[in-house]
Order: C-alpha cells, then structure tokens, then sequence
C-alpha cells in the first residue's frame, strides 16, 4: 500500500456543492463501489447501522418532488414557509448525478449507544467521499431541509428508532478541485507521555 497516496487522498477530500456539477453523469460502478467502500467502515459490536437509498436518472426528480412537497406541507402548517428554501429543495437534487440518502437503522436491541451508531454511519459516509475523491468526484453531505423531519423517515425505509442523517450528493465537478484548508494539529491535541 502507498502510504503517501493515501494521506494525499485523505487531505484532497473536500465538499463540491450540487452548483458546482457538470451534467456528467457518475457511472453507477463508482457509485457502486462508493457504497461498498461504505460497507466495510467501524462498527461497534458489528450491528452496521447504515441504510443507504440511491437516486439517480427520474428517480432524483422523485426525491425533489417528495421533499420539496414534505417541506411545503409542514412549513404552511407552522408558518415558516420560505421560497427560496422550497426551491432549493425541488432543484438541487436535479444538480447531481446521483443522490444517496443517509440512513441510521438503530439496533433494536439497542445494545449500542444511538451515537456510536451515528458516528459509524459518519465513518462510512467518510469511505464513500473518499472512494468518491479518488475517482474524482465530487460530494456534498447536506443535512439540511427535511433531513431531521419525523414524517420523511418512511419514505426512505426508516422506521420511528432510526435517523435520517441527509443526504449525499454526487456529481462530477465543472470548476477546478479547490483548494484545502486545516489549522494546525497541533492546536487540538494534547499529549501525555509521562
């Protein structure tokens, strides 16, 4: 294994935004293989919690019918109904090449913390940006419009115990790959060797 291609993969790694597509379409094998990668992250006492739905082709107008309208209904009813976030949830899907819902299926014995659960579907959301960098591809993990709603859990195979944790869109990018920015680790680590 190349060590140093792999730190390099890691620190390339960056959110691209849907207006930043080209209207490439994502071959289904990258995506395949995203998921797979997704497959084999962290997973305390091996209840891999992750649930994944792929939209692609007519599929992503689906979902930007069914989440715009959710947000539509919900937001009339406690009067925080906004335009523009409307739009935004019935056009961006259409952005992407493919969307991939993010599920957290919750153990139902429970035997394992419901964050330990979350932060293991995080690390496979992690494989698949990864697996996604390395093809050249860009993601965007967006947790925001219907993601933590109740009433769109069903819609995505998750029942009342599971989370709907967003939504990760995939496209091949128009711009140039940007740029990466971190502050020192050495700024967030404390070392104790005594």
């Amino acid at each position: 294994m190349n060590k140093e291609a792999l730190n390099q993969l890691i620190a390339r790694r960056r959110s691209l935004y849907p207006n930043n597509y080209s209207d490439e379409k994502v071959p289904d094998a990258i995506i395949r293989q995203m998921l797979e990668n997704a497959n084999w992250a962290p997973t305390h006492g091996m209840t891999e919690p992750w649930s994944f739905v792929v939209f692609t082709g007519e599929g992503l107008k689906r979902l930007a019918s069914f989440q715009s309208e959710l947000y539509r209904d919900i937001a009339l009813k406690n009067e925080t109904y906004n335009e523009v976030k409307f739009q935004k949830l019935s056009e961006n899907p259409l952005k992407a090449s493919h969307v991939i819902a993010l599920g957290m299926k919750r153990d139902p014995r429970e035997k394992i913390p419901e964050i330990e659960e979350v932060a293991a579907v995080a690390c496979a959301v992690q494989n698949m940006y990864l697996t996604a960098t390395a093809n050249e591809v860009g993601c965007y993990w967006g947790s925001g419009g219907i993601t933590y709603m109740e009433e769109a859990k069903s819609f995505f195979g998750l029942d009342t115990a599971d989370k709907l944790l967003g939504f990760l869109y995939v496209g091949y990018p128009k711009i140039d790959w940007p740029a990466g920015k971190r502050s020192p680790i050495a700024e967030k680590v404390t070392w104790y060797s005594e």
